[in-house]
């Protein structure tokens, strides 16, 4: 399921699919990093205690699982948290990854290494990215977010 519509959004959520998981877990970094200041989250309390039941036990991991856990969503490995965040409704799955920002900057989820530069190969989706709405970036993130996360396996408990 994805939610882009304009041509603009999907151009940019294929090339976002292309990357490899870190990069892509940088660029949802850095994305957070450019619209944190314009973001007013509006979701249903049922969403918001999903997504904070998920956060709260990727933020009890050591930093190294953490990470793991981001890759293993990201990647749609087949992992138990990887198939709680599938469980996630669309709204769960971007406050979980707004939590897990929110958790970079205060140093309660892994940071990005210090000085980390993004690939060069990703510049012109940067600027892609850059030139499209702030309703358009909501957008596209809300679709990468919900391409990730494993599906449930039948007999599996999510």
């Amino acid at each position: 399921m994805t939610f882009a519509t304009s041509d603009k959004t999907n151009e940019a959520l294929q090339v976002f699919d292309g990357f490899d998981v870190d990069t892509k877990l940088a660029l949802l970094w850095f994305g957070y990093l450019d619209i944190k200041d314009e973001l007013n989250p509006v979701n249903t309390t049922s969403s918001q205690r999903l997504a904070e039941a998920v956060f709260n036990q990727i933020q009890s991991m050591s930093k190294q699982e953490q990470l793991q856990a981001q890759r293993d969503i990201a990647s749609n490995a087949d992992t138990t948290i990887s198939r709680e965040y599938y469980g996630l409704d669309p709204s769960a799955r971007l406050d979980l990854w707004l939590r897990l920002s929110q958790g970079m900057e205060k140093g309660t989820i892994i940071p990005m290494p210090e000085g980390y530069k993004l690939p060069e190969n990703t510049n012109d989706f940067v600027k892609m990215v850059s030139s499209l709405e702030f309703e358009q970036r909501i957008e596209f993130t809300r679709s990468a977010v919900m391409k990730m996360g494993a599906t449930a396996r039948p007999g599996t408990p999510v």
